[in-house]
């Protein structure tokens, strides 16, 4: 087969780690390479090397495209070379628009001024082309997650780029959109599109891989047809080892409530007069997981912020019981002193502060408990040997604990979350989408600790929108639709189709 893309020998360090450890790989054109390995396995460093974000001095190593010796000192020139990137981590104009966003950099224009009526109509033909149904006119910040990753899905593809690399592109997708991805790349593979494609979810690898090299600490593992694999194999490379279970046997006897919502409305985000979340009640037991799920737009998110305090909108109601006694939480400052704790879906947005070190963050959440002066902790010791602890207690992979955190691997930045809310010993731990974007060894960690947490009393609220993390982890699972809690499910009842069937 023809090789489009070679990367030989390539080695990238940071202060205090060697990243890329000798990496080669070859990818033959027209086929969709999938590469593997657990967070900070180097997956998406790599993949940084190919598109120009790192320039050529900044690695070792050689990069050529179609047998010729590229130097790339950009991400424009990678992308001049024929090299598009869908990224993990959204990379949106929230104030813009949908075409704007998909068009930027090559507005088209007329007299030196932007040609809108070419750019809906270009914009309208690429959304066809995708599936994606929104107005190329509507602002990007109207998008939910899914749909702005489409939107970034689509500003890739109408580059008509030679090699397409996707970086856990499914990670805020529906069942729906990522069917709908797993087409798009089949039909471009038809069309002689090279396609790489990262991603911790074993059965899109299986489904739509010709190949799957396997990274780990860094360093080349293997590289095999995806035909002469078993998901315990690759596991196994990934790894290092052999995983066992990924989930812990549960066997949760009901105890006493703990936490009761009553009347949770919240209005809808972009349609005036409708709620999103309409008049709904649960209740949550001490030690149990209480899954929620259903479609994305269901309003998963937007209960638990309201439920939060982080949602200050008109409309939105809420009665919330602790232990029994009514209590009012207008803020996330008053859910924190309550006892509640809340790791976001969107880590980087609302999660943490990227410039800080994981020490700061790891403490962000408690800084009650340390003496502080205008916001600022003025006794550092105190607040480093209780980072330290938790650094060490979360298996966090960083250099130490003053590294800054964007510097860290998604799963590695998830821990410092769960660290840091693990510091405040909450009594209730709302988790959105816990393990969106983690690896399977990471996973099995987050699912111990789970049900770590739930032995020791604490009580957990997940949403999911991975099916078997929702059935497997999942006590009892309220499915939310159309604003309305459509079902509870638990036991034998509890499984994919029941879940399926009262989403949609």
């Amino acid at each position: 087969m023809e090789k489009i893309l070679e990367m030989r020998h390539v080695t990238k360090r940071f202060p205090g780690v060697v990243a890329l450890d000798d990496i080669s790989i070859e990818v033959n054109k027209g086929e969709v390479m999938a590469i593997c390995g657990e967070n900070g396995a180097g997956k998406s460093t790599l993949m940084n090397v190919l598109s120009g974000k790192y320039d050529c001095s900044q690695y070792e190593g050689e990069i050529y495209v179609e047998g010729k010796k590229m130097n790339f000192t950009s991400v424009a020139a990678s992308k001049a070379a024929g090299i598009e990137m869908v990224y993990q981590e959204l990379n949106v104009l929230y104030d813009s628009s949908v075409a704007e966003n998909i068009f930027v950099g090559s507005l088209p224009s007329r007299h030196g001024v932007v040609d809108y009526k070419k750019l809906y109509e270009q914009t309208e033909t690429a959304l066809q082309y995708i599936g994606l149904e929104v107005s190329p006119k509507m602002i990007a910040s109207r998008l939910n997650s899914g749909q702005l990753q489409m939107m970034s899905i689509v500003r890739a593809v109408v580059n008509s780029p030679k090699i397409l690399v996707f970086d856990e592109p499914t990670s805020a997708l529906s069942s729906q959109e990522t069917e709908k991805l797993m087409q798009l790349i089949k039909t471009l593979k038809s069309q002689g599109v090279t396609c790489l494609f990262i991603s911790h979810k074993l059965d899109e690898v299986f489904g739509i891989a010709d190949r799957v090299v396997v990274m780990r600490d860094g360093k080349f593992v293997s590289c095999h047809d995806i035909k002469d694999v078993t998901e315990d194999s690759l596991i196994s490379d990934m790894v290092g080892r052999q995983l066992g279970k990924m989930y812990p046997e549960r066997s949760y006897t009901p105890q006493e409530e703990v936490f009761r919502v009553e009347h949770l409305t919240v209005p809808h985000p972009t349609i005036q007069g409708r709620n999103i979340v309409d008049d709904i009640d649960f209740t949550l037991h001490k030690g149990e997981i209480l899954g929620i799920g259903g479609l994305v737009g269901a309003g998963r998110s937007e209960a638990m912020m309201a439920i939060f305090g982080a949602d200050h909108r008109a409309g939105v109601h809420r009665d919330i019981f602790l232990n029994g006694k009514k209590i009012k939480i207008q803020s996330p400052h008053d859910a924190v002193g309550a006892g509640i704790g809340f790791i976001t879906e969107e880590r980087k947005l609302t999660g943490f502060i990227p410039n800080f070190s994981i020490a700061w963050n790891l403490t962000l959440a408690d800084l009650k408990k340390l003496p502080v002066r205008f916001g600022i902790c003025m006794d550092h010791e105190a607040e480093r040997e209780l980072a330290q602890e938790m650094f060490i207690e979360m298996n966090i992979k960083a250099p130490s604990i003053d590294t800054v955190i964007l510097n860290l691997s998604g799963g590695n930045q998830q821990k410092v979350l769960l660290g840091k809310w693990l510091i405040t010993k909450p009594e209730i731990l709302i988790m959105d989408e816990p393990t969106k974007g983690i690896d399977v060894g990471a996973k099995a960690e987050f699912y111990k600790i789970m049900d770590r947490l739930t032995k020791e009393g604490v009580s957990i609220i997940m949403i999911s929108s991975d099916m078997a993390e929702l059935i497997s982890m999942s006590d009892r699972c309220l499915v939310l639709g159309d604003g309305k809690i459509k079902a509870e499910l638990s036991g034998i009842d509890l499984t994919q189709d029941n879940v399926l069937r009262n989403a949609i």
